[in-house]
């Protein structure tokens, strides 16, 4: 599985959950307990940080920066690699979160399983707007796989300590 982002102006990407209507207060309280700080950034703004561009969230050190145009999947995204990354990427995260493969199937799992967390996301929530936004799995959809082919990625959390063994996020970072 390797995320990859639609474009801005898709019509099936409109529908996903933005950060102007999430609850940021909650979002914010979930980042923090990673040591993460969510900042807004102006609406017509370039995001910092931002890999991907457009309105796709941007990683600088322990800052989570977004629009109000951003998708909540893409803040847990990349909320998931500043977990699933080494201390010493961690040091230097200045937009490019890097990781392998099997980190960035981790790092799927762990922001299904952080929308879980969220009142106005959910999981039913995280899956449709990852397939919305065009995230693709070799079973069809982000359920599918995370149901029913994700066990490495599950594996690989727990080995690293971010999961529990009941599949709740740990709130540690990978060391």
């Amino acid at each position: 599985m390797i995320p990859t982002p639609a474009p801005a102006d898709t019509a099936n990407g409109d529908d996903v959950l933005r950060l102007a209507d999430a609850d940021n207060a909650a979002l914010a309280a979930l980042l923090a307990r990673y040591g993460l700080a969510l900042e807004r950034v102006a609406a017509d703004a370039d995001i910092p940080g931002s890999f991907w561009g457009d309105e796709e969230a941007g990683l600088v050190g322990a800052r989570l920066l977004a629009r109000p145009d951003t998708p909540v999947h893409s803040v847990l995204h990349e909320s998931g690699h500043f977990v699933c990354m080494d201390g010493a990427r961690r040091d230097g995260l200045d937009t490019d979160a890097g990781g392998d493969y099997d980190e960035e199937n981790a790092v799927c799992y762990l922001q299904i399983l952080l929308a879980g967390e969220l009142a106005d996301m959910g999981r039913a929530r995280m899956f449709r707007d990852m397939d919305a936004w065009g995230y693709s799995f070799r079973l069809g959809s982000a359920r599918a796989w995370f149901e029913n082919d994700a066990e490495d990625a599950r594996e690989w959390l727990r080995r690293h300590r971010l999961v529990n063994d009941d599949d709740t996020p740990s709130w540690r970072l990978r060391p």
